[in-house]
């Protein structure tokens, strides 16, 4: 308070100075902490939504069936090969073949959710991965119902959504049923024979059309030829 003077015109300017200034550091302080706290507050949100976007989609993948093979079998390509000529060897079965390499997609979409699941899940998601990894390294064919269990109750837990009733039953869920190319690679191949077929058939009608008028004119001047 021994700064305050307002006594003279020279110490009430000082004062006023002062005070103005002492504001004008207390606003920038303030100005900075808030962007400071702003910006963690972004990357936060920024980390968590990526965090929920990665186990959302891992969850995905490990539970999107509720029917069929919900059991992963850790069949290497290696020996899919390997009993692939043995059944052509044997019976030429191509739908065991086609099982096979089902199963191999299926088995290389839970391994990649797993190793997401390692990097950002929670203790309890780390713990279940983590066992079904090492199955899935020592051979063993696994499940992932417990898993995607915890990852259900994480993600609707960190999106303010309640638990589900007890007196509501969910079936055991299993990896997602995984879609070839090859389908579609054919009906590409096809679709772009057709067009090259339409373009050569168009190509030999104008031939055609050029034949014909050559001959057309030919017996034109072969009849002026015999008037004459």
């Amino acid at each position: 308070m021994r700064f305050i003077d307002f006594n003279t015109w020279h110490g009430v300017v000082t004062t006023l100075l002062g005070l103005a200034v002492f504001t004008l550091m207390g606003v920038g302080i303030r100005v900075l902490m808030m962007q400071t706290i702003q910006q963690r507050r972004e990357r936060m949100n920024r980390q968590i939504n990526e965090r929920l976007r990665t186990l959302i989609a891992a969850y995905r993948t490990l539970g999107g069936s509720f029917t069929g093979q919900l059991t992963v079998r850790p069949t290497h390509l290696r020996d899919l090969r390997l009993a692939a000529q043995a059944d052509e060897a044997e019976m030429g079965d191509q739908d065991g073949n086609r099982s096979s390499e089902r199963s191999r997609r299926t088995r290389d979409a839970v391994e990649a959710a797993l190793s997401d699941i390692i990097l950002l899940g929670t203790v309890e998601h780390v713990r279940l991965a983590g066992e079904a990894a090492n199955d899935l390294a020592a051979g063993r064919p696994i499940q992932t119902a417990g898993l995607v269990v915890s990852l259900r109750n994480f993600i609707r837990a960190a999106l303010d959504l309640g638990p589900i009733p007890d007196d509501i039953s969910i079936p055991f869920q299993g990896p997602t049923r995984t879609q070839g190319s090859g389908g579609r690679g054919k009906g590409d191949a096809e679709r772009a024979g057709n067009k090259s077929a339409g373009r050569g058939g168009g190509g030999g009608g104008g031939g055609a059309g050029g034949a014909g008028m050559g001959i057309g004119l030919g017996m034109g001047r072969s009849d002026r030829d015999q008037g004459g």
